[in-house]
């Protein structure tokens, strides 16, 4: 057992913590492994542990489990407890999950935490029904990531499973904005109560403080008056999720789909030092757009959401494919993520 760094405040998706230091990639030590766990990410990667705990409000098992070549279980919203968590939404999104090299590693974590043996044995691939949305969750992909994502799916299509292109419904696509909105409005409060609760004897203005130069910036930016979104907006964003939750369902129904597919993240593991903006073919896009876009509706419509590794770039890196059950699906989905783990085949571990 082990205590891992993280990205600070786990408010990021790189692990380039300001007070401890970055987390370094396995398979490129001058590449982020992603965040905020990535230090749970690299332990495993790197062969230092076999399983680690994770923590998942918006991408932070996916992200790290996508750019450390490993499995990643990020389950239905409250399947695993997260007594102890320093949430960033209040009672919303923050999820304890796992990471590991292998599905079956999934599969006896979530059998130890919920007590839940349900055989993982689904026999084949024949007939299963993946969803994929190419408009919205393939749109924009840095050239090598869209690669490696189009190869998984022939390896997909090849073992057996229906590849079910339709695009999803409006109301989906707007996950990204619901999710930062949320956050953005709750991360005050809920760390405030977080400190309370805990007998810290320290308030959150005591906390920020202490924190990096970089996390305090972001806070302000994004969650601090008088860039915090207003209730108003906020209680928006609140009956948006709500439409989003019925139309992934009426989505899911009306295809007949047990999971749909993508790549969690819009690029491959960035160098160390890049915060704000990624490069994808010659155009600046942001960090959160990269990182979040489609990670945002597994984490508003509390799904069963499960990574893979998926392949490699042409330099080296590792890159994920993304499969989101509906909620409550969450052994069926580790079932068919053995198959689809077989399907994929395996990535070479790092060179350490």
């Amino acid at each position: 057992m082990g205590k891992t760094n993280l990205h600070e405040l786990s408010y990021g998706w790189t692990s380039n913590n300001g007070i401890f230091g970055p987390i370094r990639n396995p398979y490129n030590r001058d590449r982020v492994p992603g965040g905020s766990s990535g230090g749970s990410g690299t332990a495993v990667a790197a062969r230092i542990a076999p399983l680690a705990i994770a923590e998942d409000t918006l991408g932070s098992i996916r992200v790290p489990a996508t750019m450390c070549g490993l499995a990643g279980f990020r389950p239905t919203f409250r399947r695993y407890p997260n007594a102890g968590l320093m949430p960033l939404t209040d009672d919303k999104f923050d999820q304890v999950g796992a990471l590991a090299r292998c599905v079956a590693d999934l599969s006896l974590f979530d059998t130890a935490l919920t007590g839940d043996s349900g055989p993982i044995n689904a026999s084949s691939l024949k007939g299963v029904r993946i969803g994929i949305s190419p408009e919205h969750f393939w749109n924009g992909l840095d050239p090598e990531v869209e690669r490696v994502s189009n190869e998984a799916l022939r390896k997909l299509s090849e073992a057996g499973a229906t590849l079910v292109a339709a695009e999803i419904p409006a109301p989906v696509k707007a996950a990204m904005e619901i999710a930062l909105t949320i956050i953005a409005y709750d991360t005050l409060p809920s760390i405030s109560n977080f400190l309370e609760e805990q007998g810290t004897g320290m308030n959150f203005e005591q906390m920020l403080e202490q924190a990096s130069e970089e996390i305090r910036a972001t806070m302000q930016r994004f969650a601090l008056p008088p860039n915090r979104p207003t209730q108003e907006v906020y209680e928006s964003m609140l009956a948006k999720r709500e439409d989003l939750r019925k139309s992934i369902r009426s989505y899911f129904e009306a295809h007949g789909i047990v999971a749909l597919a993508f790549p969690p993240t819009m690029v491959a593991p960035p160098p160390i030092g890049e915060e704000g903006e990624v490069d994808i073919c010659g155009q600046k896009v942001s960090m959160s757009v990269a990182m979040s876009r489609n990670l945002s509706l597994g984490s508003c419509a509390s799904m069963a959401s499960l990574v893979l590794p998926a392949g490699m770039t042409s330099d080296g890196l590792p890159v994920g494919m993304e499969f989101d059950a509906l909620a409550g699906n969450d052994r069926a989905l580790l079932s068919f993520g053995v198959l689809f783990e077989k399907a994929l085949g395996p990535i070479p571990g790092p060179i350490l």
